[in-house]
């Protein structure tokens, strides 16, 4: 499934200890400063989230993400953004929904809150994103085996989607995410996406966080995530070429231009 025009989610950690950018944006005075950059740069989507989800992090209680996130969203909405909520947990994406978000990005794709199925069906016009996971971010490193790992993502990823369906959800709700970076290693990584055309026989649009990943600093020598910024633009390139229909990136206006300079050559 080709999307007309590849989207930017951009970022926006509401944490201390994410990977990339904790801290940077922690306290709602510079989170909405952030978001207005991103606006300005022509994002299509925010993403808020409350709770890093780097390797090897431990949870943030219940209250503490939403006391971190629904602020902010609530002020984004005002502002005229088009709000996603980064989170696990039905209670958070059921504030968030209250607040004004239409989508939600669930990295365990359901599997992590039994109740999250239930609440994205009763709310048939909110988006989901349904993340490729096996375990959280303190362990999710151990279930990086696999035999075939295009194969099994594959697989796990339409598993996800029958249980879903089961529950409730419409199809037209649902987005798919490979997971780049959790529970995969560099190699896992790279041949994910070199065969997101198979993954995308299954039927549903594709979203793809690579942004400053370990896995591109690896490739690069590179161990600031800043430094992975110009292969996470070349990543974005690439997948626009490929009709993904998102990517989720730290930056926003150097992943437009990259889209545009793409749509430009496609006409």
């Amino acid at each position: 499934m080709k999307a007309d025009r590849t989207l930017v989610m951009g970022i926006l950690n509401v944490t201390p200890d994410s990977f990339a950018d904790g801290g940077k944006h922690f306290d709602f005075a510079s989170a909405i400063t952030r978001a207005k950059e991103m606006i300005a740069e022509g994002v299509d989507i925010i993403d808020v989230g409350g709770e890093s989800t780097r390797p090897g992090a431990d949870r943030v209680s219940e209250d503490e993400e939403k006391d971190r996130v629904i602020p902010v969203v609530t002020e984004l909405v005002e502002l005229g953004a088009v709000v996603s909520i980064d989170t696990m947990r039905a209670s958070t994406a059921q504030a968030a929904i209250g607040a004004g978000a239409t989508y939600v990005n669930d990295v365990s794709g359901g599997l992590a809150d039994p109740d999250m199925a239930k609440l994205i069906a009763k709310n048939p016009s909110i988006q989901y994103v349904v993340m490729h996971w096996r375990a959280h971010s303190a362990t999710m490193q151990d279930a990086a085996v696999y035999e075939d790992v295009v194969v099994e993502v594959k697989q796990e990823l339409d598993d996800r989607v029958t249980a879903l369906l089961g529950a409730g959800v419409n199809a037209e709700q649902l987005i798919l995410d490979p997971g780049i970076g959790f529970a995969k290693n560099a190699e896992h990584n790279w041949e994910l996406l070199r065969n997101l055309d198979r993954l995308a026989l299954l039927g549903y649009p594709l979203l793809v966080g690579a942004s400053r990943k370990r896995f591109l600093g690896e490739l690069l020598g590179a161990n600031s995530p800043d430094d992975r910024e110009f292969a996470s633009v070349a990543l974005t390139s690439q997948l626009a070429q490929a009709g993904i229909w998102g990517v989720r990136t730290h930056s926003v206006k150097p992943h437009r231009d990259a889209i545009a300079v793409v749509e430009e050559l496609n006409k």
